[in-house]
């Protein structure tokens, strides 16, 4: 038995629904622990392409309960509009659990968060504008909606009537917008409650009770360590907490649950949205890794911005989750490059920095140290074996491993779940031992 965490140890969008999908085969449980639909993981199996945003990726395995925890934030109109997609595609939902406790997003909470974005010109974050900040900002102001809330018309009303009234001057007097109308929005989301009741349940007591039945659980984050809003590159982050500590909070679980956590780092170094990055190519290098990676947002289409692996950010992801291995995803991008630089540390105002600086000020004048390795210049994407691999495409890889001090579990060669190479099973192999000089960078164990 393992419970197992999978966090992304870049900026998000690292490739975590793929391997999440892949690891879920050997799950029962797979648990979504934060974020809203400002979160998105591409999965595709065979000829379909399945785009989840709120629904746990182990929706593709039948047997497997998923779970949308407490510490996620819903929007209903959204969950349902997924629901539908899925089961469209002849993907059984009936397995499908929602935390009671879970916090909605609210129209206002979209409208909001627009206006706000728009107000802070050439300062603004990059948000999705999906209201995710706003639900998660009510909730520590103790003014928010749950998903029980909801499940009691009177008692929902009741509560609508009072915050719709609230809401309404700052949407009036702040932004300049039209107000909600509370009767329209009550009709709305009472129709959404009937829909999810059926999936509403204590999702917490449903995992101790998983856990004493000693079934394999997967916590799934969302976004990336980068984007942490504890630990992040501040204030360019989400709203909640994507590191592995987070999957104890938004699950409700006790951190002696976790036997393993699993970090999920691209070949290289993506970031949506505004805030530094210190390894971002403006070139035709950086554009070649966009086209070639397909490297547009799964939520918004967005163009990613893409850059060398930062190998800074990515022993601080293994430092601040206690990452036991790595996947590494997209290597198959770089197939065409005759050579590939990795960021290895940063110059800051003419001093060599090997850790990430706490302001985001100081981070945005960090210059990347690069060491060149040379490319492979053949294909990887039929690659099944590490022994398959070019000898150069091997070196990058073990050199990535020691320079992140994060042996590699799983290597990820296209899109597809066969596209993989599965060093060792991160939930049934042996647990990994420190790094030790001349050990391989590949071993768990």
């Amino acid at each position: 038995m393992a419970n197992v965490i999978v966090i992304g140890a870049q900026w998000g969008d690292e490739g975590k629904g793929k391997i999440t999908d892949l690891l879920s085969k050997s799950a029962d449980v797979v648990v979504r622990y934060q974020g809203g639909v400002n979160a998105g993981h591409t999965v595709v199996v065979k000829d379909q392409t399945f785009k989840l945003h709120l629904i746990p990726s182990g929706i593709l395995y039948p047997e497997t309960e998923c779970i949308i925890g407490s510490g996620t934030v819903i929007d209903p109109k959204e969950l349902i509009a997924e629901l539908d997609k899925v089961e469209a595609l002849n993907v059984s939902s009936k397995n499908l659990f929602i935390s009671q406790t879970a916090h909605i997003t609210m129209p206002y909470h979209r409208m909001i968060d627009q206006a706000a974005e728009e107000r802070r010109g050439n300062k603004k974050i990059g948000t999705t504008k999906r209201g995710i900040g706003p639900t998660y900002a009510d909730k520590s102001e103790r003014t928010g909606i749950r998903v029980v809330d909801m499940m009691d018309t009177d008692e929902f009303a009741e509560q609508l009537k009072w915050t719709i009234d609230y809401k309404n001057v700052v949407l009036e007097k702040l932004y300049d917008l039209q107000p909600l109308d509370h009767k329209e929005v009550l009709d709305e989301y009472v129709a959404y409650a009937d829909r999810l009741r059926s999936h509403v349940t204590d999702s917490a007591l449903h995992i101790y009770n998983a856990a004493q039945q000693k079934k394999n659980i997967l916590f799934e984050g969302a976004q990336g360590t980068l984007l942490d809003l504890d630990h992040g590159t501040y204030p360019y982050v989400t709203s909640s907490n994507p590191v592995a500590g987070g999957a104890c909070i938004g699950s409700g679980v006790g951190p002696t649950t976790i036997d393993r956590v699993i970090g999920v780092a691209k070949a290289y170094t993506t970031r949506v949205g505004e805030g530094p990055f210190p390894t971002e190519l403006d070139d035709e290098v950086g554009n070649m890794i966009c086209e070639v990676g397909a490297e547009f947002g799964t939520t918004t289409g967005r163009r990613r911005r893409c850059g060398w692996f930062d190998g800074v950010i990515s022993r601080y992801a293994v430092r601040i989750n206690g990452l036991d291995c790595l996947a590494i995803t997209k290597l198959d991008v770089l197939d065409g490059l005759d050579e590939i630089k990795v960021c290895v540390a940063y110059e800051l105002d003419g001093e060599r920095c090997t850790e990430m600086p706490g302001s985001a000020r100081q981070f945005g004048r960090c210059k990347p140290i690069y060491e060149k390795m040379p490319g492979w210049k053949e294909s990887t994407e039929h690659c099944r074996t590490l022994e398959d691999l070019p000898k150069a495409a091997l070196d990058y890889l073990e050199f990535l491993a020691k320079l992140t001090e994060a042996p590699i579990a799983i290597v990820s060669l296209g899109a597809s779940r066969d596209q993989t190479i599965i060093v060792e099973d991160p939930i049934h192999g042996p647990k990994r031992a420190l790094l030790k000089e001349n050990t391989s960078a590949f071993k768990v164990a």
